[in-house]
C-alpha cells in the first residue's frame, strides 16, 4: 500500500449504513404522517364494501398467503376491518427526531364479526422495534390473549402456552426464565408441532426472533450506540459489542411458536396494508373470469352438477401449501 493511502476500515461503512439508515427512518415517519389523512379516507371508503378485506387476504402475497391454513379462511371470511399505525410517532406539529420514537414500531389490529372460533372481537399485535445491549435490534411484542371457543383453536394451544408463559415470566420479573413447568409445556409442544399445518394465528403468540427486550435495555442500548456513533463519526475506532454465551443460549428460539412473525408482521404493514385496493381488485378481476368460465360451461351441459362459484372465485376455497413453499420446519425432539 503507498504511504499517502487511507486505509478504508468496515467501521466506515458500518457509520454511513447506520447515516442511511437515519435517512430511511426519517423518510417512513414523515410518509407515515403525510398519508395518514388518504388512510382515514380509504378506511371510510371500504368500510361499505361487503366481504373487502377477506378478499384482500385471499389474494394476499405468497409469503402471507403459506401461513393461512382452510381453518384460518374461515376465520378471515369474518374479518371486518384491518388497520396499521405507526404508534410512536406524533400525528401532530412535532419534531421527528429520536425522542419522538421509531416509525418501526407498529400495531396492527383486526375486527371480526362473530364467528365460530373465538369471542374477541378485536385481535390487536403490537411491535416494538428495540435494540438490546449486545447489538442486535428488530421488532419484539407480546402474546395475545385468544379466548378460543371449545375444540376451536387452529394453533392447538400454543397462543395459549406462549401467553402462560410470557405472564409468567412477567410475574417473575425475568424474561429469560427457563426453568419452570409451563416453559417445559411449550418447548415440547412446539418441538412436537407439525409445521405443514402451522396457522396463521400462531403469529399473535410471537414474541422475538432472538428474545424479548424491554423497553428499559433498550433505552440504555441505544444510548449506548449513539455513544458509539459519535466516537466513529469523530474518526475513533470502535468495536461493536458481542452477545456473551449465555445470551446466545438465550436466543436459541426453542420457546418461539412463530419464528418469522417479525418479517409476517412487516408483510402485512409494508405489502398488504398499503396494497389493499390492488390486492382487492385482482380479487374482483379473478370473480369477473370465473363467472365467463362459469357461464361458458353451463352453455355446455345445463344438466351438469351446479358449480360453487364462490369457491371458483376463491371467496371459500381451502388454503394450500405450495410443497416447496412451506414455513421452515420447527425443531423436532432427538
Amino acid at each position: 500500500m503507498a504511504e499517502d493511502q487511507v486505509p478504508v476500515y468496515y467501521e466506515d461503512l458500518a457509520l454511513l449504513e447506520t447515516q442511511f439508515d437515519e435517512v430511511d427512518r426519517e423518510i417512513l415517519a414523515k410518509q407515515y404522517i403525510s398519508t395518514a389523512p388518504l388512510y382515514a379516507k380509504r378506511q371510510e371508503v371500504i368500510s361499505k364494501i361487503e366481504n373487502f378485506w377477506p378478499l384482500v387476504f385471499e389474494q394476499s402475497p405468497p409469503d402471507v398467503d403459506r401461513y393461512i391454513t382452510p381453518n384460518d379462511a374461515n376465520i378471515f371470511a369474518k374479518l371486518k376491518s384491518l388497520d396499521v399505525k405507526r404508534f410512536e410517532i406524533p400525528m401532530g406539529p412535532e419534531k421527528i427526531d429520536a425522542e419522538a420514537g421509531d416509525p418501526r414500531s407498529i400495531v396492527i389490529r383486526f375486527e371480526f364479526d362473530d364467528n365460530d372460533y373465538f369471542t374477541n372481537s378485536v385481535l390487536e399485535k403490537k411491535f416494538w422495534y428495540r435494540r438490546s445491549i449486545d447489538g442486535w435490534s428488530g421488532l419484539v411484542s407480546e402474546p395475545v390473549k385468544i379466548d378460543w371457543k371449545d375444540a376451536k383453536d387452529p394453533t392447538e394451544g400454543l397462543t395459549d402456552a406462549a401467553y402462560a408463559v410470557f405472564e409468567a415470566r412477567k410475574k417473575a420479573g425475568n424474561m429469560k426464565k427457563k426453568d419452570f413447568p409451563a416453559h417445559d409445556k411449550l418447548v415440547d409442544m412446539i418441538e412436537n408441532w407439525n409445521a405443514d399445518n402451522t396457522s396463521f394465528f400462531t403469529w399473535f403468540g410471537f414474541v422475538s426472533a432472538t428474545r424479548y427486550i424491554s423497553a428499559d435495555e433498550s433505552a440504555q442500548a441505544n444510548k449506548e450506540y449513539k455513544q458509539r456513533q459519535d466516537r466513529r463519526s469523530k474518526g475513533e475506532r470502535v468495536e461493536s459489542p458481542e452477545p456473551e454465551e449465555e445470551d446466545m443460549a438465550d436466543m436459541s428460539g426453542d420457546d418461539e411458536v412463530h419464528p418469522e412473525g417479525d418479517e409476517l408482521a412487516q408483510l402485512i404493514a409494508e405489502d398488504v396494508w398499503p396494497n389493499a385496493i390492488k390486492y382487492f381488485t385482482q380479487a374482483q378481476e379473478m370473480e369477473d373470469m370465473s363467472e365467463m368460465d362459469f357461464e361458458d360451461m353451463s352453455d355446455e351441459d345445463d344438466d351438469d352438477e351446479p358449480i360453487d362459484l364462490r369457491a371458483l372465485v376463491g371467496k371459500g376455497k381451502p388454503k394450500s401449501k405450495p410443497s416447496n413453499d412451506e414455513p421452515p420446519k420447527k425443531k423436532q425432539k432427538k
